[in-house]
């Protein structure tokens, strides 16, 4: 049983890192808005018939 103990301990631990990490994420880090501009060839728009 102790294994299974420290397995559950392990996985506890870890799930606990990975949620304080996307806290720490979401907290801190601030998202960048700029514009995008996509150029697309005038032959894919008006394809010949």
């Amino acid at each position: 049983m102790p294994t299974l103990f420290r397995f559950l301990f392990f996985l506890a631990v870890f799930a606990g890192i990975v949620y304080g990490t996307m806290v720490a994420l979401v907290t801190f880090v601030e998202p960048v808005e700029r514009d995008v501009t996509v150029r697309i060839p005038s032959e894919r728009v008006n394809k010949p018939k």
